[in-house]
């Protein structure tokens, strides 16, 4: 028995996970009411994730900056610089999709007891009173603003402490590296029981009616994470970022279409970005933040069914003002993290550009939770897996930079 466990854990992650999903497919399709109990190694898994996430951005951070020394240079800005460009260029390609194949809804009902924010403002003002949350409250709600904040804070202030107290912090933060790799190993459990649920609770029935807004924005989606963004990659590195690019959605994208959730992706980010080879003292920062504000695939879902209730009701809107939705959904995405219900809430702020009521927008966000099945799984996945994407990007532009200066100097 523990030959064959060994044996097992010899074979790659991607390779046990593909298992666990045709294993969940099967069990849903042969036995749904006999494996019922399948589901919750699913359930397990992503509260595991979810449970170990913040205390592990806590320490990594806190441990990260403590140690950092006076003038050493991280790529967070270019990093932060990727994050916006790609999540302006994700809502500029979804406005130009909605305008080349326009898309009606048949509007429902059903979604009147939620509550969406009233303007940009009031997503701003969320952010800012995360950035202040009590560290506490912060760790039990995964609000990672938050504890980003206090991270930060809390290693600057440690900078000055004895080496003995680093020691501890390092060791802290090596232990939990440690837990999240043990977690990351039960992957192919967890994604069995994620995929069993799915198929049995869902099915893909009640997707049929909403087929062309959701081929809309499962398009739009391919299209930012297999053309759009391999080209910003491409225009930093200078290489064929195809390697990259597939070895992310491989490692990080599948796992998030699966948990659906980016704070629970956050562990499986940090490793990969580990395997990469990636600065510790970076990716640290870089991927809870980009789970925060990097928001390529919610800038899509908000502009798409905007443009598509614009479009059922026969609202005449030029291209320049759609432009500016991209740039709002840009601005609304980044806070999304922040307002309970993410990226379909803010539809009604979008909409509100164009005049749309709100009970009709909120309509809309109806449509969005029908199909949420594979369009919020598409666009977590998107989401996460470009995290690890710019912030392997900005380091190898950073090196080819300092490559190439040197070959100049040489000369």
């Amino acid at each position: 028995m523990k030959n064959l466990f060994h044996k097992w854990n010899q074979i790659s992650l991607v390779k046990r996970i593909l298992v666990g999903i045709i294993a969940g497919i099967l069990l849903a399709l042969l036995v749904p009411d006999g494996a019922k109990w399948v589901s919750i190694f699913g359930s397990l898994f992503v509260g595991a994730l979810k449970a170990v996430a913040p205390v592990l951005v806590l320490f990594l951070v806190i441990d990260a900056i403590s140690k950092q020394r006076s003038g050493a240079k991280t790529n967070i800005k270019s990093i932060i610089g990727l994050y916006a460009i790609s999540t302006f260029l994700a809502g500029f390609v979804a406005v130009v999709a909605s305008f080349v194949f326009p898309v009606k809804l048949s509007l429902v009902t059903g979604a009147e007891d939620l509550t969406p924010p009233s303007g940009i403002l009031e997503v701003l003002q969320t952010l800012l009173f995360n950035i202040v949350d009590n560290p506490i409250n912060a760790l039990i709600n995964a609000n990672y603003i938050g504890i980003l904040a206090w991270a930060i804070v809390l290693g600057i202030a440690l900078k000055s402490a004895n080496d003995t107290t680093k020691t501890l912090l390092s060791n802290v933060s090596d232990a939990i590296t440690t837990v999240v790799k043990w977690i990351i190993s039960l992957a192919p459990l967890g994604i069995m029981g994620l995929v069993f649920d799915a198929f049995v609770t869902n099915g893909l029935s009640s997707l049929m009616e909403y087929g062309k807004i959701l081929a809309l924005l499962l398009g739009c989606l391919f299209f930012i994470a297999l053309v759009v963004n391999p080209l910003i990659v491409y225009v930093y590195i200078r290489q064929n970022p195809y390697p990259l690019v597939f070895r992310c959605i491989r490692e990080s994208g599948m796992t998030a279409f699966f948990t659906r959730s980016s704070a629970a992706n956050i562990p499986v980010n940090m490793n990969l970005c580990e395997k990469l080879g990636l600065n510790k003292d970076t990716y640290s920062v870089s991927i809870p933040l980009g789970g925060t504000i990097n928001m390529g695939g919610a800038a899509v879902t908000i502009s798409v069914l905007t443009l598509a209730a614009v479009h059922t009701l026969g609202i005449e809107v030029d291209f320049g003002t759609a432009l500016i939705l991209s740039v709002l959904s840009a601005v609304s995405a980044a806070g999304a993290s922040g307002v309970a219900g993410g990226s379909l809430l803010l539809i009604p702020l979008a909409s509100s550009l164009f005049g749309i009521p709100n009970d009709v927008a909120m309509q809309v966000v109806a449509v969005g939770f029908i199909i949420g099945v594979l369009q919020d799984s598409c666009e977590t996945a998107l989401n996460s897996s470009s995290d690890v994407l710019f912030t392997a990007t900005a380091e190898y532009a950073k090196k080819r930079k300092e490559k190439k200066n040197v070959v100049i100097k040489s000369a």
